[in-house]
């Protein structure tokens, strides 16, 4: 062989070599899927939830080999809860290559991130519960929780038809999912024959409400329904009984927290707080097994249902991205979108073509002496 024949050899030898290093070095890169949660600030508890059961499920599917033969990777943004910061974590998250976003918690922090997620084709699950998030035509964006409205519905059967109060007073405080959620029930309680002798609103954060609270006492409510957080659903509680009000106390889905007992302390027995099923009343084998998993890995309960219902949004993506062998996103959504009865650890739901949740049935929990939940509606 010729000096020249020989290097012509080597040189394509070298190049077949050098494509499949390049082909082994694609097929290890891993998949990454973001998280964007309040993991810090007051919604922290249910942002290290979400962090916790995403952790879990990515240190499961890894243990099998990971996805389609690559292993999977966790990228964490911190947004405290807040729409600035969602908007700094969903540029982030994209620009960290990630292929889905399993989060956030709040509305207006979903809001804030959305449309960076759709302009860059990364799906996003989250529990944002503002039916503005799905009206927007956003093909990136699944709920994973029922939104305010048939909440609402919900919460208007069991106010006015179920325990049949007369007087009934709503307060809010000013962010996105709470004003909708409000909005929403107000409206519903009015359809149902129900009567809202008020209306009102507090300033998250604040720790004192006893101004706002002295002038609901004076419109004699049967029942104070609040659909902001439990950060300040506790202390609102707490104040309630301080005051000497009669009234229940009746939550929205955001005041099912494990430190909402702690904050409002006994004060809590008795309360009423709507939402789809806790944790430990899911009745699915699934849910039982993840609870037991996360309890082993973590020490602890999850801090509520939205550590479940952003699982199930993870375990969708996983699901379908073995199913149809991708793992590209606009490949994955449009998969979801079609996706019928899906058997999620939540009960099995579908999401329509706006990216809704469908088949969610809701609870009424009373909160028991030792902070645990009681099924007080439907009662069959």
């Amino acid at each position: 062989m010729n000096r020249f024949k020989k290097i012509a050899v080597i040189s394509a030898f070298s190049l077949t070599a050098g494509a499949v290093a390049f082909g082994a070095q694609a097929a290890e890169k891993p998949i990454k899927i973001g998280v964007q949660a309040p993991i810090t600030g007051d919604y922290a508890a249910e942002g290290q939830g979400i962090q916790n059961g995403v952790k879990l499920l990515i240190d499961q599917q890894n243990a099998k080999g990971g996805l389609l033969g690559h292993k999977v990777e966790m990228v964490v943004c911190d947004d405290e809860g807040k729409p600035a910061t969602a908007a700094i974590c969903g540029r982030k998250l994209v620009n960290d290559g990630v292929i889905a976003v399993i989060g956030t918690y709040t509305s207006g922090a979903a809001l804030a991130a959305a449309p960076i997620y759709s302009a860059a084709k990364v799906i996003q699950t989250s529990d944002g519960t503002s039916d503005e998030l799905t009206q927007k035509g956003w093909k990136t964006f699944f709920r994973n929780a029922p939104p305010n409205s048939a909440e609402a519905v919900f919460t208007a059967e069991y106010l006015v038809k179920a325990k049949k109060y007369k007087r009934v007073v709503v307060l809010t405080d000013h962010s996105s999912y709470a004003t909708g959620l409000a909005d929403s029930v107000v409206k519903e309680i009015k359809a149902a024959g129900g009567n809202v002798v008020a209306k009102d609103f507090i300033t998250a954060g604040t720790q004192d409400y006893s101004a706002v609270l002295t002038k609901i006492k004076a419109e004699n409510p049967d029942a104070v329904y609040f659909s902001g957080y439990y950060t300040d659903g506790g202390l609102i509680r707490a104040q309630m009984v301080q005051l000497g009000m009669k009234a229940a106390f009746v939550g929205g889905d955001a005041n099912q927290n494990e430190a909402f007992a702690k904050i409002a302390g006994p004060a809590a027995q008795g309360t009423i707080i709507i939402n789809i099923p806790s944790p430990d009343n899911l009745p699915y084998p699934e849910a039982k097994e993840f609870l037991a998993q996360y309890v082993k890995a973590f020490g602890s309960q999850p801090p509520s249902i939205y550590t479940f219902t952003n699982a199930d949004g993870l375990r969708a993506i996983f699901q379908t991205a073995e199913a149809i062998k991708s793992v590209e996103p606009v490949k994955i959504m449009a998969h979801l979108h079609n996706m019928k009865g899906y058997k999620g650890l939540t009960g099995p739901f579908t999401w329509d073509a706006k990216g809704e949740r469908v088949g969610s049935p809701f609870t009424a929990f009373e909160v028991e002496a030792d902070g645990s939940y009681k099924t007080v509606y439907p009662t069959n």
